[in-house]
């Protein structure tokens, strides 16, 4: 796997997604899990933000305890970049022994480190590395931001860091929280967040009317994820509820209820999407606005968040875009170099290399996921190497690209380092993912063609177009 790595690594170069240098460096220790004999911790301490900020990222991925120190020293750096990614790097680690800093981030000026300090709470939460003195504590500081924060991104990220903590003694009370902040918040995103950690952790916490409430709003992911709630609940007598959203306008919403419902009825949820039910109201095709496109070369971007917006998403400028000739029609990607540098250049390397073309989309699962990327999912060996994973804190939202992962057979966990050629976009939100899988991009136009896809679908080639400014 290692000398398939370095290969990536050093067609970064060339294909542009890094400079060479400091940059490229970080990238190549990252990838090969050391802090290069203290080479890292130097880079850390640079005069230079950008790249003591992806510095601070590198060592977090590392995810060595030797790093821990390393970051928590930097917790109070004076710039907002390299506080964001030391507090994000100890989440990843999640071996700290000092957790009150991640409170105590969470009160942080920049928005940026408090995304990271929510972020690395729900790391440590799921890791069981809050004791009962700091969990109360840290789950007090995720209610605030939740009812108190002034930006939407922080409140959503706080709705969704809460999702851990349903079965500690406060998981009660979480589930009241969420119920009035829900009624009170005004953001479609965050409404969105709100409900679906209702459906992921809470939903035999909340009462029937409030889940009610939820299939007839006026947005779309609050109806999936009411949907959602539903079929995580017992009785047939439930059905009645859903039935009306059978004919709800959206495919995703019918898709869901047709699966809540059969769940709700003693069923299983549908794991591969052969063939597309004749009450579904599939999207007509819409017009190619961008099928003549040209070919471009994408441009580095460095990374220096400071807002909760720029820790949570593409950096401004210039990105990759990639159009997926499929036999439903074009679907078109950007693709986040400045995040996932390696895993953007792999991705191109299969795409030039013709790869990824004429594969199947073997798994379709309804409001879940599509994914392709090798001929034949169970018989396949892929490209014959794996990369290293490239967290970040980007959310698994609606129409997000990321990489396919190995699952341990005994523990039914993914497997760290092992992505290859498979990935998959996003149907509807699927924030549980956000800890362990690699976001490399994001759709941007074609989600018409989700709804037709099925199984006996095809990817027919991938194509570079020109640049996206994101």
């Amino acid at each position: 796997m290692r000398s398939a790595i370095l290969i990536a690594v050093g067609a970064l170069v060339f294909l542009g997604a890094v400079p060479a240098s400091a940059p490229l460096e970080i990238v190549r220790l990252e990838s090969q899990r050391t802090l290069g004999d203290g080479r890292l911790a130097a880079l850390l301490g640079s005069a230079d933000d950008a790249t003591a900020a992806r510095a601070a990222l590198a060592i977090g991925r590392t995810k060595l305890l030797a790093g821990v120190p390393l970051l928590a020293a930097h917790l109070k750096d004076r710039r907002d970049a390299v506080r964001a990614f030391s507090t994000y790097g100890l989440g990843l680690i999640g071996q700290g022994n000092d957790p009150e800093a991640l409170v105590s981030a969470t009160r942080d000026p920049s928005g940026a480190v408090v995304i990271a300090a929510l972020d690395a709470i729900g790391r440590y939460e799921e890791a069981q590395k809050l004791a009962a003195g700091p969990e109360q504590r840290a789950v007090g500081a995720v209610i605030r931001c939740l009812a108190g924060a002034p930006t939407p991104e922080v409140r959503g990220k706080a709705a969704i860091s809460l999702s851990f903590f349903a079965d500690g003694p406060q998981g009660g009370a979480v589930a009241a929280v969420l119920r009035q902040a829900f009624a009170k918040e005004t953001d479609p995103g965050v409404r969105e967040r709100i409900m679906w950690t209702v459906f992921r952790r809470y939903a035999a916490k909340v009462p029937i009317a409030f889940l009610r409430t939820g299939l007839g709003d006026k947005d779309e992911i609050v109806r999936i994820e009411a949907v959602r709630a539903y079929g995580k609940l017992k009785g047939a007598t439930l059905v009645a509820d859903l039935q009306p959203l059978l004919n709800d306008p959206s495919w995703r919403v019918q898709e869901q209820t047709a699966e809540s419902i059969r769940v709700l009825q003693g069923g299983q949820l549908t794991q591969h999407w052969t063939a597309i039910p004749s009450f579904v109201h599939t999207p007509a095709p819409v017009p190619d606005r961008f099928a003549s496109l040209p070919d471009d070369v994408p441009s580095p971007l460095p990374l220096l968040p400071q807002t909760a917006r720029d820790m949570l998403g593409p950096a401004h400028g210039l990105h990759p875009r990639l159009r997926i000739v499929t036999t439903q029609g074009n679907i078109y990607v950007a693709l986040y170099p400045e995040w996932a540098p390696l895993t953007v250049t792999n991705f191109l390397n299969l795409m030039d290399r013709g790869f990824l073309d004429n594969n199947p989309w073997f798994r379709i699962v309804p409001d879940f996921v599509v994914q392709t990327g090798e001929q034949d999912a169970k018989n396949a060996p892929g490209p014959g190497y794996s990369i290293s994973a490239e967290e970040n804190p980007l959310e698994q939202n609606s129409y997000v690209i990321s990489m396919g992962l190995n699952y341990d057979d005994k523990t039914s966990t993914p497997i760290r380092d092992s992505a290859g050629s498979e990935y998959y976009i996003t149907l509807s939100p699927q924030y549980h993912l956000d800890n362990a899988f690699t976001v490399f991009g994001v759709m941007t136009s074609g989600f018409d063609v989700l709804g037709r896809l099925t199984e006996s679908d095809k990817v027919i080639r991938i194509e570079r177009v020109a640049d996206i400014v994101l």
